[in-house]
């Protein structure tokens, strides 16, 4: 995921052919016998925990729960081949790839487990204690650790700007404050879609709050927002999931394809198209036509999603640890010249940074770091609410 740390809005191109090396919690249970062809999403609300500490492992969704650990891991990944994108198309054109739908889905999943939220008083210290708070504490030490291991003293502690990974914070609490606006609009989807268009038309919004973000990336929250449970479900049809595949592999073909043509910032969703160097029409054009590629891909990538429990399943409780967590380690990469030595960029080099990133997000989604890092990730704060 990108930073708001200043940047060339475009790629350097690299040759056609490169030779030489130089960035919420759900539930569900297994399928039972009573219901044996129910989705996990379709089961009733009162068959799922929604414990503050997260539920049991046999009362999780454990679609969602895969879902969100794969696209942690893709988050991951994005992050561990950034540094390689100017020295191996290969890994330049995965990289547009999994930057083209990774944030889109973990978006529309946080919108589908967003449907009930309201203003009562539970849900609203929830969002306090689950996304406001860990917002302070990470922006606080993102920007601590840009100034110590980043040599950068003069980063501003600025609690308006997210930098790296916590614009996704800053964006769910708008996100989640404005869905019951959402769920009494008639249309959201394409009056989201108008905004978003809009936004990415208008250079005049500023970095405050990564605005640009919040609402060009607002659309994948609405349409999960309006999304049910026999959505998911008709992923999973055997149809569905083998048309995916040429989709998938074609949209991997493509961005093969784009690497030396397109220019990377549009999947950031940070800017406005006068900032890309492109006329205002551009912006409206790229935002009908990422919405709905990403969608599509968003889908594909769901329809192999596993349903049942794997071994990465419990992991999607802690998606969220790994998500915040990683990104030290992403950013010290770069502030540490890991990615200096040559053979990091042969295909070896890039195969192991890729072990390594998985393995490390995978690492802080487990039990363990949840309960070192709790207080900062899902702090209580019983002592800040009324009693119900």
């Amino acid at each position: 995921m990108p930073s708001n740390e200043p940047r060339a809005v475009h790629r350097r191109p690299i040759p056609a052919e490169h030779t030489e090396p130089p960035g919420p919690t759900a539930s569900d249970r297994s399928p039972s016998r009573e219901h044996p062809a129910q989705h996990p999403a379709e089961r009733p609300r009162s068959e799922r925990s929604t414990s503050r500490e997260g539920p049991s492992t046999s009362t999780r969704d454990a679609f969602f729960d895969n879902a969100k650990y794969l696209s942690i891991a893709l988050v991951a990944l994005g992050h561990a081949w950034e540094p390689l994108y100017s020295t191996s198309r290969t890994a330049a054109a995965l990289y547009l790839f999994v930057y083209a739908f990774h944030m889109p889905a973990f978006v529309v999943i946080s919108g589908y487990f967003s449907r009930t939220f309201d203003t009562a008083p539970h849900r609203l210290s929830r969002l306090v204690t689950g996304v406001a708070v860990p917002y302070v504490v990470f922006q606080t030490a993102y920007i601590l650790f840009r100034r110590t291991a980043g040599q950068d003293p003069h980063a501003p502690l600025d609690l308006l700007n997210p930098w790296f990974l916590t614009w996704f914070l800053m964006a769910l609490f708008v996100w989640r404050l404005t869905a019951p606006l959402w769920r009494n609009l008639r249309g959201p989807v394409p009056v989201a879609l108008i905004i978003a268009a809009a936004a990415c038309a208008t250079p005049s919004i500023g970095q405050e709050l990564d605005l640009q973000r919040i609402l060009q990336f607002l659309p994948f929250f609405v349409l999960g927002l309006t999304l049910k449970a026999r959505h998911f479900a008709y992923l999973h049809r055997l149809p569905v999931r083998l048309a995916a595949l040429p989709v998938l592999a074609a949209a991997l073909a493509f961005a093969y394809w784009a690497v030396p043509r397109m220019n990377d910032a549009w999947l950031y969703h940070t800017d406005s198209a006068q900032a890309l160097g492109a006329p205002w029409w551009a912006g409206v054009v790229m935002q009908l036509a990422l919405f709905g590629s990403s969608s599509l891909l968003t889908a594909c990538f769901l329809a192999w999603v596993p349903t049942r429990r794997v071994w990465f399943t419990t992991l999607g409780a802690g998606t969220l640890y790994g998500y915040l967590l990683h990104g030290f380690l992403a950013k010290g990469s770069r502030f540490w010249h890991w990615y200096n030595p040559a053979w990091v960029h042969t295909p070896g080099g890039a195969l192991c940074v890729s072990v390594v990133a998985v393995t490390v997000v995978t690492a802080l989604c487990t039990t363990p770091v949840r309960r070192v890092f709790r207080f900062a990730v899902e702090p209580r704060m019983r002592w800040a609410f009324r009693r119900a």
